[in-house]
């Protein structure tokens, strides 16, 4: 019987990428009727690892045990106790008399984390639960996630882009590197640097105060809407799941086929889309593709979760193309937001300029942050599919 932790044996091809298991790719099956018997990442341990090896999951549950009462319901409840716990401290800490903004930020993230993995495992298996409460119940932490992240991301971007804008406008400019790689003038270099300082500044301090406005704007809104009817609504409703987890009329007592099955189709979903994601010869300012990409973070989000339930803990073998979709997203969002200051009505032209650099350093870093994906993702067979 295989533990989850154990590595499967294979040989390696001499091309094979490191992580990858080549002998087997992960949408196809060893033979008519068969399962595949491991989720994306070599050590075997997708859900259906536990109904093909009759093993354990990382939890300790025969798979067998592997029912909504056993499995998906005490999950639910821990979710739904830790964003209590959340909750009550970012209370403590967004008093007026407390200082501790660091705190408070903590205590956002770790309820943005617990509602989405509440929301996340309601879209999974909404069959072995109450349908039309999952459904309600996850839109409104949908909701309550997207708008507390809100004040997060512009804070993040706009550190970002100022970085950005400094290492671009310094004596590190691509364009610099490129003309002395090339033996190219080094005067030019000089010019081109000047050009893109002088409107850097300028370019810095309208990227502040557009996403610093955001920012407030986000922060109110979260705060306005933490006091409102509604979210007391989705806290009433949380703490009931903290104790009572409304089952499906007949899933009590169902198998690992309630969870196991629904779990693999989240599993089958993502390879799917990274199986469709557009090629590596793609025109890097073809911002339409970015779409297909943000799915693919979610779809990933969404099978990490089920594993989590299933198995216990996150997939370790999709750690590195998880953090390659969130700075694919970073670089996306980045770059939008200085297209949008430079559509700004009568700025300067140098200033144009420096956003208009700034742009396509982004659109440089979401191709690198895909290639950093294709290189981790353990399946690369599934990125040839045609």
């Amino acid at each position: 019987m295989r533990r989850p932790d154990q590595q499967t044996t294979t040989r390696p091809t001499p091309d094979a990428a490191p992580g990858t298991t080549p002998d087997t790719p992960p949408a196809e099956a060893t033979g008519p009727g068969t399962r595949r018997i491991a989720g994306p990442g070599p050590s075997g341990t997708g859900p259906a690892a536990a109904r093909t090896t009759g093993g354990h999951s990382a939890g300790g549950h025969p798979a067998g045990d592997l029912t909504t009462e056993a499995v998906l319901a005490p999950y639910l409840r821990g979710q739904a106790a830790e964003f209590l716990r959340s909750l009550r401290l970012h209370h403590e800490h967004s008093a007026p008399a407390d200082s501790g903004g660091q705190d408070a930020a903590a205590a956002t993230r770790a309820l943005r984390r617990s509602a989405r993995r509440i929301s996340g495992s309601l879209h999974t298996f909404r069959a072995a639960l109450d349908p039309l409460w999952a459904d309600q119940l996850r839109a409104e932490l949908a909701w309550l996630s997207g708008l507390l992240a809100r004040e997060h991301a512009y804070a993040n971007r706009l550190t970002r882009l100022v970085e950005a804008l400094h290492q671009l406008s310094g004596p590190a400019l691509p364009a610099a590197r490129g003309a002395r790689a090339a033996g190219e003038s080094a005067t030019s270099d000089a010019q081109g640097r000047a050009a893109l300082g002088v409107g850097a500044a300028r370019a810095g301090a309208l990227l502040e105060r557009r996403l610093t406005l955001a920012r407030t704007r986000s922060h109110s809104a979260a705060l306005q809407a933490l006091g409102s009817s509604r979210f007391h609504a989705v806290a009433d409703a949380v703490a009931l799941l903290a104790s009572d987890v409304p089952l499906a009329p007949g899933t009590a007592g169902r198998t690992a086929e309630a969870l196991l099955e629904p779990a693999e189709r989240a599993e089958q979903r993502l390879l799917t889309a990274v199986a469709a994601l557009p090629p590596d010869d793609t025109e890097p300012y073809n911002e339409a593709q970015d779409a297909a990409w943000h799915q693919a973070r979610l779809l990933l989000r969404l099978h990490r979760y089920a594993h989590e339930v299933v198995l216990g803990g996150a997939d370790p073998a999709l750690t590195g193309a998880g953090h390659a979709l969130d700075l694919h997203r970073d670089a996306v969002e980045a770059a939008g937001a200085a297209a949008a200051a430079a559509r700004t009505p009568r700025i300067a032209p140098a200033t144009a300029y420096a956003l208009g650099v700034l742009h396509a350093d982004q659109r440089h870093e979401v191709e690198a942050a895909r290639t950093v994906f294709r290189e981790t993702w353990p399946y690369a067979a599934a990125l040839s599919t045609p």
